[in-house]
């Protein structure tokens, strides 16, 4: 398996998140080291087998919010608004904070910190930081609501079934902020609601898992929670 260093102090192979994903050929086994820092950069990879671990306090951040006009006069929208996204066949994330810091939802609208459309992931002690849309969990719904309303990175693939695993990871938003049609496990994870809402928002297929919480805690520290809601009816 190939192995990358990222460090802020030129003391591994790389100084930014990127550089390292984008030196990894798509078919490359990969692990990427992440030193202690503060990383303010928009994450693509579509690597076929890829893991990131951080090591000390690593936190990746960006700012993109769905209601944001573009020069060619359209809004960027939700699912073009991620800090992280990651497809391929299996991710595995281990001590990362990810977080989009546009601001409140009802303000800038959707702020997606992670975009999942992996085959198999599994997140181990990450934190996902947000408001509105904090975690999304591919594949698509079948039918835009909106016109455009799915222009992004997969918005013309097939839906297809994936399944992510959370262990003891902290997952913070206030409207919709798990949402898609995809298959997620989360154990022994902290969901806080830091503003009142739903806290997911569910659109995979009647015959697939969904979403499954065990051992989890859902907080809010706005003593907000008599108006926090689990789950937005389809």
């Amino acid at each position: 398996m190939l192995t990358l260093i990222v460090s802020k102090d030129n003391s591994g192979n790389y100084t930014s998140i990127s550089e390292a994903i984008n030196a990894v050929s798509y078919r490359e086994k990969a692990r990427i080291i992440i030193k202690e820092g503060i990383y303010r950069e928009k994450l693509f990879s579509d690597k076929s087998d890829i893991e990131l671990i951080g090591e000390g306090n690593v936190f990746i951040t960006f700012s993109d919010s769905g209601r944001e006009i573009l020069d060619n006069g359209l809004k960027r929208g939700t699912f073009r608004s991620y800090t992280a996204f990651f497809s391929g066949e299996r991710l595995l994330l281990e001590n990362i904070t990810i977080h989009n810091g546009a601001g409140s939802g009802k303000d800038v609208g959707q702020a997606i910190s992670l975009y999942l459309d992996v085959d198999n992931a599994y997140l181990k002690n990450v934190k996902l930081l947000g408001h509105q849309d904090t975690l999304f969990l591919s594949p698509l719904p079948e039918e835009e609501r909106e016109k455009r309303g799915f222009y992004g990175p997969r918005c013309f693939s097939p839906r297809v079934r994936k399944h992510s695993v959370f262990e003891e990871c902290t997952i913070e938003g206030s409207v919709d902020f798990i949402f898609g049609g995809g298959d997620a496990e989360f154990r022994n994870c902290n969901i806080v609601s830091n503003d009142d809402g739903f806290v997911t928002a569910p659109s995979g297929k009647s015959s697939w898992d969904g979403l499954l919480f065990e051992g989890c805690k859902f907080t809010s520290p706005l003593n907000k929670m008599e108006i926090v809601y689990l789950m937005r009816p389809c």
